[in-house]
């Protein structure tokens, strides 16, 4: 059993963050907001395969830009290197091999956005040698489109620890959004020699092969291909020991709505092989049931195997692979150890039972344990960081060695676990009948009924599993009651929940946000004269659909990065519409609003308070959205507050501490005073 001790001697003063604000003891809600303006403390921990060292990309001032320290596990007395990227800033990081770092860096280069996905940002790749002290570009730096790199990291190949496979293109990670027309644009594949910097070909990106997956030994096993006439998706394998693609199964049909589910909530996709078994697959899909289930599929026979796992209420979205990433089996893939399926958390259905009994350990031990992973782990296994994320824990990191755990810090050191709040589980009934489950914030102060916020996901064809969220947990902190709906179009619920919102933007969608609000007024946790809505992205349009609704619940919204004008078509429909089906095409431009409501149709009837936000290099909903709608609001002479970011991209990942702070302070003013929803923490 592991136990929770520090190590002797240990001292970690150099690697926790020292945030740079006033020194103001732990005190009741509410904590100062720059407490959640942080970007954050520490933004990353990861051990080496061998064990000996371990690098944390941190913050150490609430202005500053982030530094990689690099420690050896036996000694953290003070770091072995300090590293920054002058003039860009470190993003991402992870090990490659013993020696090298690899990850990506990104910086401001203009200072407008020139269309829909061309964002002002660029990224590059880089690595980093601990041996020769040097960095490396892995790509030339260039104009980035997309908040994405020129080349993104594909796979690392413990064989072969001088290489990783790496990908052209600009795909868009799943932490920053999802944008529809990505799936279809092919990569190109390259072997990289860490020490040379030489670059070799392995696939050509075409529509005929994409969407490569590779094994742990860098051999292309599985692709999508695509009959651009036909407009179906193909599955390809192949067979072991040769390099001839076998098709097995032609099931997409971007024509047919009814496979959308598929296409673009992502229900049906492989996830590895068997354990030694070249010839059985292993996918996630629904194979004709609402829910997408855990599956053997066999390559040879064209045909479904064994069913693996169903969740009862919801999809398997995903599975956990084994924690000792370099102790893959013979075949060179990494075990799936658990299936994970959305609930009150990331529920995992474990088929590994000492993986199972080593994750129990550590949720054991960790205080406030919510979702609990192992993030890296030495190639000898005795050597891990464990990072837990959840409603009172904004994200915490271990260090696991020799049979002992040391808190190694925090996301937000900032922040005690008595200033956040509980996040509670619920499903409702909306109005038709379907059912809804949504994730409800309880201030830890004050009584029922609270003021609520409904504050509905972007996308909004995502999954949104709520451990610990900033937003939330921000109004909670300030008296307001927050109500996270995953409503109709969401991914992870089903495909009934899923094609229950297309064409229904404003419509059903809308109505099942409504719904959550009159559910908790009914319970008697909501103040019915006190509801507003808070959105971005999708969320942001949800918003101001809500600015116009009669009889209105709401005694205000706030819309942020918000789609003001769908007919437009001013998201993410840049090219490779032509080569997309009727259903997708249709799908694309509809998410928007195109069909269902259009809120610039609507200003007239706005009868609320709106607060737009918008930042002015948003590529994915672009700024001229807020100009538009600014500008319609006030010839019909509707009261409007305004808060335009000068250098904000889309994402809160890319929110500086300043943007943060003048978010949220703007938007706790706006409900006090603007919309009459002071708390009894309003001074």
């Amino acid at each position: 059993m592991f136990k929770l001790n520090r190590f002797a001697g240990l001292c970690f003063a150099g690697v926790m963050a020292s945030i740079a604000l006033p020194n103001t003891a732990f005190a009741k809600a509410p904590v100062p907001i720059d407490y959640f303006a942080i970007r954050h403390g520490i933004a990353d921990v990861e051990v080496a395969p061998d064990g000996k060292h371990l690098f944390v990309l941190k913050l150490e001032s609430k202005d500053g830009k982030n530094i990689l320290e690099i420690y050896d596990t036996n000694d953290f007395s003070k770091p072995l290197r300090r590293l920054n990227a002058e003039p860009m800033e470190l993003f991402t990081a992870q090990w490659v091999s013993d020696d090298v770092i690899a990850g990506s860096a990104w910086k401001w280069v203009r200072n407008k956005v020139k269309g829909p996905e061309d964002s002002a940002l660029d990224q590059i790749l880089y690595s980093y040698s601990l041996s020769s002290n040097k960095f490396k570009k892995l790509d030339p730096e260039k104009k980035a489109r997309g908040t994405g790199s020129g080349f993104t990291i594909v796979k690392v190949l413990p064989e072969d620890p001088n290489t990783i496979l790496i990908a052209s293109g600009n795909t868009i990670g799943a932490e920053l959004g999802v944008d529809p027309l990505k799936a279809f644009r092919p990569s190109s594949y390259f072997r990289y020699n860490l020490k040379t910097g030489h670059k070799k070909l392995v696939m050509k990106g075409n529509y005929d092969k994409f969407g490569i997956r590779f094994d742990g030994k860098g051999n292309a096993v599985f692709a999508r291909g695509r009959d651009v006439g036909a407009h179906e998706d193909i599955n390809y394998y192949r067979p072991e020991g040769t390099k001839d693609w076998v098709e097995f199964g032609r099931r997409r049909d971007d024509d047919n709505y009814d496979d959308l589910y598929d296409v673009i909530g992502g229900a049906s996709r492989i996830v590895g092989k068997k354990p030694d078994d070249p010839n059985t697959a292993i996918i996630i899909d629904n194979n004709g049931e609402d829910k997408a289930s855990l599956w053997e599929y066999d390559l040879v026979n064209n045909q479904f195997g064994k069913k693996l796992f169903q969740a009862e209420d919801a999809d398997v979205i995903g599975v956990l692979s084994h924690s000792n990433t370099w102790g893959e089996g013979e075949d060179g893939d990494i075990p799936i150890v658990a299936a994970i399926y959305p609930g009150a958390k990331r529920e995992r259905h474990w088929f590994d039972m000492k993986e199972k009994e080593l994750y129990e350990q550590f949720e054991s031990k960790i205080p406030n344990a919510h979702e609990v992973r192992i993030t890296s782990r030495s190639r000898d296994g005795k050597t891990m960081i464990v990072t837990n994320r959840g409603p009172k824990d904004p994200g915490s990191f271990w260090l696991v060695k020799n049979g002992k755990m040391a808190k190694l810090g925090s996301r937000n050191p900032l922040l005690a676990p008595e200033d956040l709040a509980n996040v509670e589980y619920i499903r409702y009934k909306a109005r038709d009948g379907m059912i809804i489950p949504a994730y409800v914030t309880k201030p830890n102060a004050g009584s029922a009924p609270w003021p609520l916020v409904v504050l509905p996901h972007g996308g909004p064809h995502v999954n949104e599993v709520i451990g610990y969220d900033e937003w939330g947990q921000m109004l909670a902190n300030n008296g307001y009651m927050v109500l996270q709906p995953q409503y109709r179009m969401s991914t992870g619920w089903g495909k009934k929940h899923f094609d229950g919102g297309l064409h229904e933007h404003g419509l059903a969608m809308q109505d099942d946000k409504d719904d959550g609000a009159q559910y908790l007024v009914d319970k008697g946790w909501a103040d019915k004269d006190k509801i507003a809505m808070f959105g971005w992205s999708y969320g942001g349009y949800a918003a101001l659909v809500a600015a116009s609704r009669s009889p209105n619940m709401y005694q205000c919204v706030i819309a942020g990065a918000a789609n003001a004008d769908a007919k437009q078509a001013l998201i993410g429909n840049g090219g490779g519409l032509g080569k997309l089906g009727v259903a997708v095409k249709d799908w694309v431009r509809s998410r928007g609003g195109f069909i269902g409501i259009n809120p610039i149709d609507e200003v007239e009837k706005v009868n609320v308070p709106v607060f737009l936000i918008h930042g002015e290099l948003d590529s994915r909903v672009l700024f001229k959205n807020y100009k538009i709608y600014k500008k319609a609001m006030k010839k019909a002479g509707k009261p409007i507050k305004l808060l335009p970011f000068k250098q904000t991209e889309h994402f809160s990942v890319f929110m500086s501490y300043k943007v943060k702070k003048d978010l949220y302070s703007g938007i706790l003013d706006f409900l006090a005073n603007d919309c009459g929803m002071p708390t009894n923490q309003d001074s």
